[in-house]
């Protein structure tokens, strides 16, 4: 082969890899250190990008899009001396490429050690109930910590979030009898307030029937109290008004006495005092008819000693005056004490049954 062509193609090989080192594309949110001879010259950014060759060289790739690091969980003694484990989430970005890399030899590491150390200080000011409650505290002051510290080395810490907080065995243990008991407590005041509501509204609803119920007895007694005033207003207008007969009067005197004892509960009854009055009332009424029939009938007369409880030598003396009353006057006489007679002897013998009914018999007693 000739020469010529031979040193043609070398040249042409030479200028292609010349054109391939000078030509750099870097992708969006990405950086690239360049270093000339071993020291930094300048950030690339995302597009086409030319560099000396053989001069320059690409010291470190950096990702300036906002990273999640999440770290493996750490021993930390609380207040109280208790070892919890704590797991964090750490959400950063790189602002400054240069810094990120000539700055600290390692970000994400010397991130986590900054992390754990910045947990123990503040965690350790805590007791376990204060650490389980104030994660939004420890969030703050972990971020503000670290922004500060990782500021110098490029880079932003945005958020910091606790992903797990691993109390002992023993400790869960305790919370959750400590949250059982909690809850039978909470499930036994719910329970009592509910059993005192009730008993208050049934309490009340008593009340109002109570109420309610001597209200429409009070309406019922005062309307049947006006009943029955309205009605004697009516009989007692109605007999002045028509002017009734002594013989009317008389004779509905007589009908209310069988009516006495006629309650089931009474043990003793009462004869009227004017029971006599009421007899003379209706000889009286009956009076006008004398001078029609003189003589009585002695059967009357024998009927009506029977019902007063006299005898014929104690009506011998008025048998005079007896003989001017008519005949009629003495059969109504007569019928009148003896329907007299019979509602007092059925009175003495339901009070007797009622008193010999009450009363114990005794046993046989021996001389």
């Amino acid at each position: 082969m000739d020469p010529i062509v031979i040193l043609i193609l070398v040249a042409a090989v030479v200028v292609v890899f010349l054109v391939a080192s000078t030509v750099r594309i870097v992708p969006q949110a990405r950086r690239y250190n360049i270093e000339r001879f071993g020291r930094y010259r300048r950030t690339m950014q995302p597009g086409l990008n030319l560099v000396v060759p053989v001069a320059d060289r690409i010291n470190s790739k950096l990702d300036v899009r906002e990273q999640v690091y999440s770290s493996e969980p750490k021993p930390v003694i609380t207040e109280d001396n208790l070892v919890v484990n704590i797991d964090t989430v750490l959400y950063y970005q790189i602002t400054d490429p240069r810094s990120a890399a000539y700055e600290v030899a390692d970000y994400l590491h010397a991130i986590d050690q900054l992390t754990v150390t910045t947990l123990r200080n503040v965690i350790g000011s805590m007791d376990l109930e204060g650490t389980l409650t104030s994660r939004e505290e420890i969030n703050a002051r972990l971020r503000a910590v670290l922004d500060d510290a990782t500021g110098k080395w490029g880079i932003r810490v945005n958020r910091v979030e606790i992903k797990a907080i691993d109390p002992p065995h023993t400790i869960k243990e305790a919370m959750e009898k400590q949250m059982r008991a909690e809850r039978d407590k909470r499930a036994a005041i719910l329970h009592a307030e509910g059993e005192r509501q009730a008993k208050i509204l049934t309490a009340e609803g008593t009340k109002q029937k109570d109420i309610l119920e001597a209200q429409g007895t009070q309406q019922a007694m005062i309307l049947r109290a006006d009943g029955e005033a309205k009605a004697v207003e009516l009989v007692f207008q109605a007999v002045h008004h028509n002017n009734a007969d002594p013989k009317v009067l008389a004779y509905k005197y007589l009908e209310t006495l069988p009516h006495l004892a006629s309650s089931d509960n009474n043990t003793f009854w009462v004869i009227p005092g004017e029971l006599t009055e009421a007899v003379r009332t209706v000889t009286s009424a009956f009076g006008d008819q004398s001078a029609a029939d003189p003589a009585p009938s002695a059967q009357p007369e024998e009927a009506a000693d029977k019902a007063l409880g006299t005898s014929g030598e104690d009506r011998a003396p008025k048998r005079g005056a007896a003989s001017t009353v008519s005949l009629d006057t003495a059969r109504a006489t007569a019928e009148a004490e003896k329907q007299a007679a019979a509602a007092v002897s059925d009175a003495k013998a339901e009070a007797e049954a009622a008193k010999s009914a009450q009363t114990p018999r005794r046993g046989p007693t021996g001389d």
